[in-house]
């Protein structure tokens, strides 16, 4: 099932549009979407290694977008919307606790959530929420997420072949590895709240 799964995603990575697909992917995933940017990102880096750096970029792009529209659920809708998303990923009691963090630390906050496997449509809402500068969550969202993709990338173009030759013989050990990191994320989060 991985391997057909693996395959259909490869196919997607490789269709003209693929990097329209990734853009739509960031966007959701930055404000209210469970799967990691990676999924496709990396099958699309793998199905063009030529095309990773603007893979990378179109991602950043991507999240830092979906990244504001999780500001303005959090900002705008938080009673309607954004209460409803944090209460979904279980987040929603120590949510008091966390936007009093943002006082001090709300730029450190949104690094970490856009760089770390935290998830970051917690952190978008939460930002939004909070108050926080948007000029200072685009900035830190920016670099963070363009940070995060662009080691990836330059991953790509120093092991390209021989990491996705790994990935395609170990393709179980490769998810268990990413979800593993994904409850991570969600675990640490957990702990600094």
């Amino acid at each position: 099932m991985l391997q057909r799964l693996y395959h259909a995603t490869m196919r997607l990575a490789a269709h003209r549009h693929a990097l329209w697909w990734l853009a739509a992917l960031a966007f959701v995933e930055a404000s209210f979407f469970p799967i990691p940017v990676e999924a496709l990102l990396l099958p699309v880096m793998f199905a063009n290694p030529r095309r990773a750096w603007l893979a990378a970029a179109v991602a950043t792009a991507g999240t830092v977008a979906g990244g504001v529209a999780g500001y303005a659920i959090g900002a705008l809708l938080y009673e309607f919307a954004g209460r409803p998303i944090l209460a979904f990923y279980g987040y929603q009691e120590a949510y008091g606790e966390f936007a009093r963090l943002y006082d001090a630390w709300g730029v450190w906050i949104v690094f970490a959530g856009g760089f770390t496997p935290i998830p970051y449509k917690v952190v978008t809402i939460a930002s939004g929420a909070a108050g926080l500068d948007t000029t200072v969550f685009v900035l830190a969202s920016a670099v963070s997420r363009g940070l995060r993709f662009g080691i990836l990338a330059l991953l790509l173009a120093w092991f390209g072949p021989p990491a996705r030759a790994f990935i395609e013989k170990r393709l179980g050990l490769a998810v268990t590895v990413a979800f593993a990191a994904l409850v991570a994320g969600f675990a640490a989060l957990s702990w600094l709240l």
